[in-house]
């Protein structure tokens, strides 16, 4: 049975993020990506089917019987995507993993496990498999054994978690940044200026909320998106402009524009302090810096910069992937598990109708052949009749069961 399990991937290991889009199912709503998927289902006669799209990787898991030769793998991608472009089609077998039984459940066993994630040890992956899993099951995609092999892939990655330190050592830039401000050991009530609101200072404020910092201010250009941001702290937005007006003070500042020059010059700096002395917290996250170099040499701060950040996140990464050598070694055992774990499931679905054929056999001896002699019986002598029966029914039931058990030891 494992050998119908197939798994058609396209990961960032293959082709660069943006191409990736080409391969998932385009749809506005959960009711039309339901749609389709039961399509693809149908269309290519698939048993079973799991449906998986994140940010750096598209995968289609399922149970079937054909071979994904380069033919099929063409004609499924084509059904997902008619606009499929000619080059991509052409080069369609170094763009897709295409991958069958005990190969497509390691590679389940690693995605699941951040292994083979795009920053290794990210636990992300395991809850968006988890989503895509209910998902899978409650439109009636998946079926048991994608629980079975899901299951396994859940145990597995928890493994890894608890007994290594995949995950030790944070590898973004700004969960490293915040590790930084942490360790200045700013108070949950400081001043904190977010000067920005784009994807990083975005990231940047849900750490901050995560700590419980809410005494933050952001400005930025757009006052819509500024207070978006300052909706996840509890904080306040201001245009960009109206910076060089604020009397607030400030304890930290973490600053990413888009601006190709310093914005924040020794002049403005300078305003911002309010007449306070005493050392501030100044992250810069931006490219090209956004901290005039001036500020760094004439005030007292902690000036933490991206350049400083990025080394150390290779150095977190480089000690992950030591890691993949134990993950990889706790995987092994859990692979080697699934043929049992399938032979039993498949015993326990071909004997499910054993307890019920014996209560047959019971009521037909009883009501059919045995009826007139039974019926000759004093009251005492059938009570114990009946009993003996369940006695011996119940045991009936029991031999089978233990019999399987032992044979998928």
């Amino acid at each position: 049975m494992l050998s119908h399990l197939k798994i058609l991937t396209v990961t960032h290991k293959r082709t660069n993020l943006n191409e990736i889009g080409n391969f998932v199912i385009k749809s506005n709503d959960n009711t039309g990506l339901q749609a389709k998927l039961e399509r693809l289902k149908q269309q290519f006669q698939l048993d079973e089917l799991f449906y998986l799209s994140t940010c750096n990787r598209v995968m289609y898991l399922f149970v079937t019987n054909h071979e994904l030769d380069e033919s099929f793998t063409s004609h499924f991608f084509q059904s997902i995507n008619p606009d499929l472009p000619l080059v991509t089609i052409e080069q369609i077998k170094d763009i897709v993993y295409g991958l069958e039984g005990e190969d497509a459940m390691e590679h389940l066993l690693e995605v699941a496990a951040s292994i083979d994630s795009l920053v290794i040890g990210e636990r992300q992956i395991l809850g968006q498999m988890r989503e895509a899993y209910e998902q899978s099951k409650n439109w009636g995609l998946s079926g048991d054994f994608i629980r079975i092999i899901f299951q396994q892939a859940v145990q597995a990655a928890k493994s890894v978690y608890a007994n290594t330190r995949i995950g030790d050592k944070p590898v973004s830039i700004v969960s490293l940044a915040i590790q930084k401000l942490l360790k200045s050991n700013l108070p949950k009530e400081a001043r904190i200026l977010l000067v920005g609101a784009g994807q990083t200072n975005a990231l940047a404020a849900k750490f901050l909320a995560k700590h419980d910092y809410n005494n933050v201010t952001v400005f930025n250009r757009s006052i819509e998106k500024a207070e978006k941001i300052a909706s996840t702290v509890d904080g306040t937005a201001y245009p960009l402009s109206q910076l060089e007006e604020f009397t607030g003070g400030f304890d930290g500042m973490i600053v990413c524009t888009g601006a190709t020059e310093a914005i924040i010059t020794p002049a403005l700096y300078n305003r911002l302090l309010a007449g306070e002395k005493g050392q501030k917290v100044v992250i810069d996250l931006a490219i090209p810096n956004n901290v005039d170099t001036a500020v760094v040499d004439e005030f007292d701060l902690h000036y933490i910069e991206i350049e400083g950040l990025r080394q150390l996140a290779k150095e977190n990464l480089a000690f992950r992937e030591q890691e993949i050598v134990k993950a990889k070694k706790l995987l092994v055992n859990f692979l080697q598990e699934m043929p049992t774990l399938i032979q039993q499931r498949r015993l326990e679905m071909a004997m499910r109708q054993v307890p019920e054929e014996i209560k047959a056999v019971k009521a037909k001896a009883i009501n059919e052949v045995f009826q007139k002699e039974v019926a000759t019986l004093d009251d005492t002598t059938r009570e114990l009749l009946e009993r003996m029966l369940t006695y011996m029914e119940k045991k009936c039931i029991g031999i089978p069961m233990k019999a399987a058990r032992e044979l998928t030891l």
